[in-house]
């Protein structure tokens, strides 16, 4: 099942350097065939020395193969 829209999801974000979770808000086909997840995540992180810095409540696109756990 590739359409998680809805459901709360556990996965990485920057090829798998940072932890996440939250609900995803929409899936879709990207373009080349794989799948994208935007995902409103429940906390937030900082990483790569900093430089990317998310809130609690943002939306970030996570890879389909990425995810590695899937909750309602």
């Amino acid at each position: 099942m590739w359409n998680l829209e809805g459901m709360q999801i556990e996965g990485t974000y920057l090829d798998g350097t940072v932890e996440v979770s939250g609900r995803v808000t929409h899936s879709r086909v990207a373009y080349g065939g794989g799948v994208e997840h935007h995902v409103k995540i429940d906390n937030g992180f900082s990483a790569v020395d900093g430089r990317v810095r998310r809130e609690a409540g943002e939306v970030i696109i996570v890879e389909h193969k990425y995810i590695t756990g899937v909750g309602d």
